[in-house]
């Protein structure tokens, strides 16, 4: 398997990503592969590490490019008040509400909930922590990355936190426009708040229910130059290899971040 031709860009996501398969191949604890479920945990662990960081808390965290996901706010729910989810295509959006809304049919994310919950030392709290989650998740909205105003029209209140996570490079074809899609984004942060970023190294393509999508193949150095360049300072990053014996990905690794916008950055 390899990498498509053509880089698959936002409309194709929008025409061909199965929410419902995705979660399934790559989130489902029970029946999803060994190395997915290690995958997830890994980064569920580097989530729960830079959400403990210091300063990282306060009002507004927005998720950028929640996909139809909940695990990467499972950390962040304990130090938020509110967050705002955005993802480009409809059905990730509706997956993500049939879970908010507490509907018949919604993804279970029980195990993933409670191995977080064992990180923070009380794998009981695992339905309080739903509830939270659901509670403090206020709106859904759509976003584009690559434009300067990734919400628009609609206008956000600026966040003292953005988290991003396997969302960057599936949605830019090229270094310029991941660079540009982090300065894009850091619009939507206040002086002085935190970007914290989830990406994987050296990713060419991912494949599930037979569909391939492609992915900006990035290095460690490219990540960090970029979201410096974007106006940050970087805090914290820890990249792990990660080999993964299987055509569905290319995968070589996975990079945590966090950064904080510079308070003079405009």
């Amino acid at each position: 398997m390899e990498a498509p031709a053509i880089f698959t860009e936002a409309e194709f996501y929008q025409q061909n990503f199965n929410p419902r398969e995705y979660l399934n191949e790559y989130y489902s604890m029970s029946n999803s592969r060994e190395w997915a479920s290690t995958f997830m945990m890994q980064n569920l662990r580097t989530l729960h590490k830079m959400f403990s960081l210091d300063g990282l808390r306060g009002d507004i965290l927005i998720d950028v490019g929640c996909g139809p996901t909940i695990y990467q706010l499972l950390s962040a729910c304990e130090r938020f008040q509110e967050i705002i989810a955005l993802d480009y295509t409809d059905q990730n959006r509706r997956e993500l509400e049939k879970w908010l809304k507490n509907e018949a049919g919604a993804f279970d994310w029980e195990p993933v909930v409670k191995y977080v919950c064992e990180l923070e030392g009380d794998r009981e709290k695992w339905a309080e922590k739903q509830e939270k989650l659901r509670k403090k998740v206020k709106q859904v909205l759509k976003c584009d990355v690559t434009k300067a105003n990734p919400t628009g029209p609609v206008s956000l209140p600026p966040a003292d936190c953005i988290v991003s996570t396997l969302c960057l490079e599936g949605a830019c074809k090229d270094l310029p426009t991941f660079r540009s899609a982090l300065r894009n984004i850091s619009t939507l942060l206040k002086p002085g708040g935190h970007l914290v970023m989830v990406t994987v190294l050296g990713e060419s393509y991912y494949v599930f229910n037979k569909q391939v999508f492609s992915c900006l193949c990035l290095e460690k150095h490219e990540v960090e130059e970029a979201v410096v360049a974007a106006g940050f300072e970087m805090k914290f990053a820890e990249a792990q290899p990660y080999e993964v014996d299987d055509d569905l990905t290319d995968i070589k690794g996975v990079l945590g971040l966090v950064a904080r916008r510079c308070p003079s950055a405009t």
